[in-house]
């Protein structure tokens, strides 16, 4: 049987007006991505990666075209709903952690679920949980900077889990990553995958991390090709 969509652009497209003229960053992108997939999108810098991955984060609108989320067209939702798009079913992982410094592993884990009303009792229960996954049970109460890069990264990714998100959007994750901590956190990502089963998007120059994926595009100038 096969799975249903979860993920749906119809000519997706985004440019920008530089002086007269309009640059494109994404050209009439048409993707579908099924529940449960794990899918790399490459390309070099420049390519539309990161502005495939804010379109359908709703974190940019669309020139033109719209994104099908889990059923529902977000491309023209008011800021609200579109934050709480966001919030119940989109996880976000960026290449620079955006880790809140003053705020300790388990505490940077809560704060979306404390955004998305879930009780005290739970969404700790959840945060230990998910640190215990990330094998960072015994740094809950460490800040960012106490952590390695890896660390935090790991952190990130349970913040993103946090609220049962259908869909991860993981923007170079490994970007500031020495190569061992890169290759956990594919693996990480993996097992989230197939266990967890939810559907992730990366975008990555990293050609080993993308061969984790079991579905990949690539970018060039704004157009899959």
């Amino acid at each position: 049987m096969s799975r249903s969509i979860i993920l749906k652009t119809n000519s997706l497209t985004r440019s920008y007006k530089v002086g007269s003229k309009d640059l494109f960053a994404l050209r009439a992108v048409d993707i579908n991505v099924s529940k449960g997939t794990f899918l790399a999108v490459q390309g070099k810098s420049g390519s539309g990666k990161t502005t495939l991955l804010n379109l359908i984060g709703g974190i940019d609108r669309p020139t033109a075209g719209e994104v099908i989320l889990d059923g529902e067209n977000i491309s023209r939702m008011r800021d609200s709903a579109l934050s709480k798009i966001r919030l119940k079913k989109i996880g976000f992982i960026f290449q620079r952690f955006y880790l809140i410094p003053t705020m300790n592993a388990l505490e940077n884990v809560i704060l979306p679920m404390k955004e998305g009303k879930i009780g005290r009792r739970e969404r700790k229960k959840r945060a230990i949980e998910l640190l215990d996954m990330m094998e960072l049970g015994e740094r809950i109460r460490h800040f960012p900077n106490q952590l390695s890069g890896g660390e935090q990264q790991r952190v990130a990714i349970a913040r993103a889990l946090a609220n049962r998100p259908k869909i991860i959007l993981a923007d170079e994750p490994t970007g500031e990553l020495d190569s061992i901590s890169g290759d956990n956190i594919g693996k990480i990502l993996t097992r989230i995958n197939e266990e967890e089963k939810v559907t992730i998007i990366m975008a990555t120059h990293d050609d080993v991390i993308a061969e984790l994926a079991d579905r990949k595009i690539i970018l060039k100038d704004g157009k899959i090709i």
